[in-house]
């Protein structure tokens, strides 16, 4: 197995002191009829274009998905340390959008957050706080355009 080095700079986390879980997969073929398997086994997905034949999903649905996930446990995080009770049905719809342009292939993204009877300002407030405690959210500022809106 070839391992690719990245500069210094790109890989300034790699010391980090405590690993709390390592996802491990094994992808085949890309995103054109692909294959992906959890090391576990629980997860085994086939690939499809965007918008084109096939029953597989793409990449930017599994971020999509993960990127909520993980967002919504943030959320439950943050709403814990305000002290603050969270409804019942607290809902992320996440869009993730795969674009072109000049630099060539690139994503942009919106969660948009439906935490029903809080108050406005609350659920700001669990939200701004999410999005500094979330890894997907530290692993997407400053790389790509994200909007989160409190619907």
């Amino acid at each position: 197995m070839n391992t690719i080095e990245m500069p210094k700079e790109a890989n300034r986390d790699t010391h980090l002191k405590n690993v709390v879980y390592t996802a491990k997969t094994h992808t085949t073929g890309g995103r054109d009829g692909g294959r992906s398997v959890t090391s576990d086994g629980r997860l085994d997905v086939k690939y499809s274009l965007p918008g084109g034949p096939g029953n597989g999903t793409n990449p930017e649905q599994l971020f999509a998905v993960g990127w909520s996930g993980c967002f919504l446990s943030a959320i439950k995080i943050v709403a814990a340390q305000m002290k603050v009770k969270l409804p019942a049905d607290p809902v992320i719809d996440a869009e993730v959008d795969l674009c072109t342009g000049a630099d060539g292939f690139s994503l942009q993204a919106r969660l948009n957050v439906s935490l029903p009877c809080l108050d406005r300002q609350v659920a700001q407030a669990l939200v701004e706080g999410a999005h500094q405690t979330c890894p997907y959210s530290k692993a997407t500022r400053g790389n790509i355009d994200v909007q989160i809106n409190v619907v």
